[in-house]
């Protein structure tokens, strides 16, 4: 019988992808990273974030400000 993939933390995730834990954060809220609620904690499986990342999901970017953008010529 194969061994059952393990739930992990923002921790181990934002370790997993070489990132800041306030990105994962932010993925969860602005990219559908693949997230489940426990009480008040996430969780994840390793292999949904993998796919995740690899369809594109992590390269979507957000609309940035347009006032930075913008110039008084």
């Amino acid at each position: 019988m194969a061994a059952e993939e393990r739930w992990v933390g923002v921790e181990d995730v934002a370790a997993h992808l070489g990132v800041n834990k306030d990105s994962v954060y932010r993925w969860i809220e602005q990219m559908s990273l693949p997230a489940h609620r426990i009480g008040r904690l996430f969780r994840f499986k390793l292999s949904e974030v993998d796919e995740w990342v690899k369809s594109g999901g992590a390269g979507q970017a957000s609309s940035p400000p347009t006032s930075e953008n913008e110039t008084d010529d």
